[in-house]
């Protein structure tokens, strides 16, 4: 797919969010492809291509139950991650993952002496924000729901002393691996996480998780070794810089309900829906 089409599927997502979320019965592929003003073939044809599966299987998976269906029949403890295995069984990132910390010390300098690149490219979620230095992909924020300003402005104040110069050309290689369009021959992902201690312990955690699985954050409380710290991880998780890559997503409240998501609910649901089609 194009990145105009990229962007334009999500957004047909994203309505097909609020009508599933809105209806009071399931709706039929005519009812959905009538909302959207297109021929339910041509719907049926686009929708699958991007989600992989027919668009009455995924609206299952968007229901608001979605996620307490996962927590019950697809939770996984952060403590049996390696015995499960870590890779999804699509075009997703859990095995390509190769990333290293920044230290304490140059933690604490907010940035300093730090240059990072930025552009703007399109995802299976809507347009995204990509960060990164030599090292790796240091940042990855969603527009559209939170929109292109205030996404900005969200990156650039978590290293307030760093040097920031547009260069989409430069991170293009980092985009394709956060952003595959196949599955076959790429590249790992490279992260370079920026954080406190504490959050470096949550993030690496998050990094755990299998693919179309969920924990909590009591969970990740206890894997860290403070089972009292559940605010402080949702805190953790919710400042989590690099969306996606580190799924943040995939952690979810005791209870099963979504809890809250940096760039807005709608994305988070389609995300874990989408991770559903590639490991079903």
């Amino acid at each position: 797919m194009t990145d105009q089409e990229t962007g334009y599927h999500y957004q047909l997502m994203r309505r097909a969010i609020e009508l599933i979320d809105d209806g009071a019965r399931d709706l039929s592929l005519h009812d959905i492809a009538t909302e959207m003003h297109m021929s339910p073939a041509h719907f049926q044809r686009i929708f699958s291509r991007w989600a992989g599966v027919s668009p009455k299987r995924y609206q299952q998976w968007l229901k608001l139950d979605h996620a307490r269906d996962l927590l019950a029949n697809r939770h996984t403890t952060l403590e049996t991650a390696d015995a499960v295995g870590l890779s999804g069984s699509g075009r997703l990132h859990d095995l390509f993952l190769r990333w290293e910390a920044m230290s304490p010390g140059d933690f604490a300098k907010a940035g300093a002496g730090l240059e990072i690149l930025w552009g703007w490219f399109e995802s299976p979620f809507g347009p995204a924000l990509i960060m990164g230095t030599e090292k790796g992909i240091c940042g990855i924020g969603f527009s559209a729901e939170a929109g292109a300003e205030a996404t900005m402005t969200d990156l650039l104040s978590r290293w307030p002393r760093a040097t920031f110069t547009e260069d989409p050309t430069a991170l293009a290689p980092l985009a394709a691996q956060a952003f595959p369009r196949d599955g076959s021959n790429r590249e790992p992902a490279k992260l370079y996480l920026i954080g406190a201690p504490f959050q470096l312990k949550v993030w690496e955690a998050l990094m755990q998780i299998p693919t179309g699985n969920v924990t909590t954050y009591s969970d990740i409380a206890r894997t860290i070794g403070n089972s009292n710290a559940v605010r402080a991880v949702g805190t953790a998780v919710g400042r989590n810089p690099i969306s996606w890559l580190i799924p943040c997503h995939r952690a979810l409240r005791k209870s099963g309900g979504l809890g809250g998501y940096h760039w807005g609910l709608p994305v988070k649901r389609t995300m874990l829906a989408w991770e559903a089609a590639e490991t079903a």
